[in-house]
């Protein structure tokens, strides 16, 4: 599953549902707590979007878009890779344990992943998977401002 980079929806759930313990607010902690949520409600979405994609995709549509080497080893199955296809790593979760550090790496990774989602939109040929990622491109800036 091309989405997990460093700049994907899992990282970034990790990333804040770890920070969280460190930070000395309690408002946030919540906002930490709140935002990794989401991320992993996105995670689902990209999940879904990518399985409905590929479930049915003929195993020579498979092989033009490059996935044969996907396919050899996880089928149709959802599996956390980057663009490159290297396995998703816990070393994508960045957590300093200091509050203005930490949270202005988030507000660097949401603009990361707006970035990610505007050139998946150039990518996309499809109205409905590019509404979706329009959709999850702008909660990544409601996220930047959440942090801010």
């Amino acid at each position: 599953m091309k989405s997990g980079g460093p700049d994907g929806e899992l990282a970034a759930s990790l990333r804040y549902l770890t920070q969280r313990y460190t930070m000395p607010l309690p408002q946030a902690k919540a906002v930490l707590t709140d935002i990794g949520t989401e991320e992993l409600a996105h995670m689902e979405i990209v999940a879904t979007l990518v399985y409905n994609l590929i479930k049915d995709a003929p195993l020579e549509e498979i092989k033009r878009a490059g996935l044969d080497g996907y396919y050899a080893d996880h089928d149709r199955a959802l599996y956390f890779v980057n663009a490159e296809g290297a396995p998703w790593t816990a070393t994508y979760i960045q957590s300093k344990g200091d509050p203005v550090t930490d949270l202005h790496e988030n507000m660097a990774a949401e603009q990361k992943a707006r970035s990610t989602y505007e050139y998946l939109i150039q990518l996309s040929d499809d109205p409905d998977v590019s509404d979706t990622l329009k959709f999850l491109r702008e909660r990544e800036v409601v996220h930047f401002q959440r942090f801010g």
